[in-house]
């Protein structure tokens, strides 16, 4: 069970509260069913360690330590806390009872300041390949005559009309492509230009990488790959979000929250890509099977530090999936699969309260 979380930028101004990790008067420990009487829902990542409670529309992530010690609390992605530790003990987590009043105080805390809302500031289009890359590429016979295919033109063509739709719903937020014409970009110039891109504290940018699939000797198969797809990047791969040279704390610290960000983007992109599948599935699905939303480490989403998915349309090395890739009337639908589905990821995003979806 996944509880989504809701994301906004770092504040290194909140680094100030933190103090070192040091041992710590031994603390009467709750059960997670009496703390849930506080703070009313947990999730847990046992791959990583690490867990949030939330209460209200808040949340606060922490990092299991050791029994004794003090550890840091993030509280809604940008305030630091210093608590007694949560601890592992056979198994079982042990939480000292000052560290759920602490978490409690604090979410009660910010329930009480005029917090501005959180905010989709930016969105990003990404068309895959460009210039002397041309991306997959395929001679297919389409209404009797033979058509040369390239990715490149193809992704760019609905990056286009998917930015103009963008543009269009939300005239208050920022829409960006990281190319608007047949030109060769490097896969480093996308992820810096991304990373680049300046938001305000309670504020997020998506991205979204488009492409087209291809398959090694379809031509020589019975029944060629076909189909859509979503690639997100998995848990376990970390990112330098919180860049050392801009951090003032210990390694240790930095690692610690370092890895309680990264958990916001990665649940958040795979929530992106839920959404953007099941857009797909109602308009693509009739005429295309869906393969489904997976976790791969592609270059481009590995170096982004926000929320980011990669959108495989379909093969264009099959037959059927080319012609739907080639004919006006089905890339509009492609188009407003991928136009839903971040709409409707922005608008959960917005809500108060933030994410509310238990997968």
């Amino acid at each position: 069970m996944n509880l989504i979380m809701k994301s906004n930028v770092f504040s290194l101004f909140f680094l100030l509260f933190m103090v070192p990790i040091t041992a710590y008067t031994q603390d009467k420990t709750i059960s997670l069913q009496d703390a849930l009487k506080i703070l009313p829902e947990f999730q847990w990542d046992p791959f990583l360690q690490t867990g949030t409670f939330y209460s209200s529309g808040h949340y606060a992530s922490f990092h299991v330590g050791l029994k004794g010690e003090t550890s840091f609390s993030l509280v809604d992605g940008y305030e630091v806390i210093s608590v007694p530790s949560p601890y592992m003990e056979n198994g079982v987590i042990r939480f000292p009872e000052r560290f759920i009043t602490s978490l409690k105080d604090a979410i009660d805390a910010e329930m009480k300041r005029d917090v501005k809302p959180f905010k989709v500031a930016a969105i990003i289009i990404d068309p895959g390949h460009g210039g002397k890359d041309p991306g997959a590429t395929t001679v297919q016979t389409i209404n009797g005559k033979k058509i040369t295919l390239k990715e490149k033109d193809i992704v760019l063509k609905v990056a286009t009309n998917l930015r103009d739709q963008l543009v269009k719903r939300y005239p208050d937020k920022k829409i960006f492509m990281t190319r608007t014409t047949d030109v060769t970009l490097a896969l480093e110039e996308r992820a810096s230009f991304a990373n680049g891109i300046k938001i305000e504290e309670n504020e997020v940018i998506i991205f979204v990488s488009i492409h087209c699939n291809s398959e090694l000797n379809a031509n020589l198969k019975k029944n060629p790959a076909r189909g859509y797809e979503i690639w997100y990047l998995p848990p376990k791969v970390r990112r330098e979000i919180i860049e050392k040279d801009a951090f003032n704390g210990s390694d240790e610290v930095r690692t610690i929250l370092n890895t309680l960000k990264e958990e916001e983007f990665t649940y958040e992109s795979k929530m992106l890509a839920v959404l953007i599948m099941k857009s797909l599935d109602e308009f693509i699905g009739p005429v295309s099977p869906s393969r489904g939303a997976k976790e791969e480490q592609w270059y481009v989403v590995k170096r982004i530090n926000m929320p980011s998915v990669l959108v495989e349309l379909g093969f264009i090395s099959n037959p059927s999936d080319a012609a739907l890739l080639f004919e006006e009337q089905s890339l509009k639908k492609y188009t407003e699969a991928l136009f839903k589905g971040i709409s409707d990821f922005v608008t959960l995003y917005e809500q108060p309260g933030g994410f509310n979806i238990i997968e």
